[in-house]
């Protein structure tokens, strides 16, 4: 199965809300308020991914990531795949592509946060060269503490990430 990835266009923002919906569960999903100012807070950008050539009646969508950039520091706030989607190299072309733009916008670290108890996520970011910088207690509305992984894009050891 082929994708393509486009820039977020606001008539997606119901189809990502729920996606999701599907992807997280509650009190780590995030509202459509939450959502929705994420993808509009200054220096975010969402990448869309849709399954190529498609021309269902429902949507093609099948997945996004929201990042942002702030003052060299790039964030991951969501990456989401529809359950049917995992597992044919998405979410690596969905993170890949965000941290090319995070890195061409002069981001030299990114972070991101993951449920502690969500081992899948935890492979994957880990098969990414993402490592656990810290353990924020009950991060997440339901009380679930989150890992804080992050990457270094430079090789240069003054741009290394805190390890706080």
């Amino acid at each position: 199965m082929e994708f393509a990835l486009r820039d977020y266009r606001p008539e997606d923002f119901e189809v990502l809300w729920n996606i999701d919906q599907q992807c997280f569960a509650p009190g780590i999903a995030y509202s459509r308020r939450e959502l929705a100012i994420y993808i509009r807070r200054r220096g975010s950008f969402t990448i869309v991914a849709e399954i190529a050539g498609t021309q269902k009646a429902s949507s093609p969508i099948v997945g996004f990531i929201v990042a942002e950039a702030s003052r060299g520091m790039g964030h991951i706030i969501s990456i989401d795949v529809l359950p049917d989607s995992r597992r044919l190299g998405l979410g690596s072309k969905l993170l890949q592509a965000a941290e090319n733009r995070l890195h061409s916008l002069g981001c030299r670290n990114v972070i991101l946060e993951t449920a502690v108890d969500n081992t899948s996520a935890l492979g994957f970011y880990k098969r990414h060269q993402y490592a656990v910088l810290k353990v924020s207690p009950r991060y997440y509305s339901n009380g679930v503490d989150a890992l804080v992984l992050g990457k270094n894009f430079s090789s240069q050891q003054e741009a290394c990430l805190p390890t706080t």
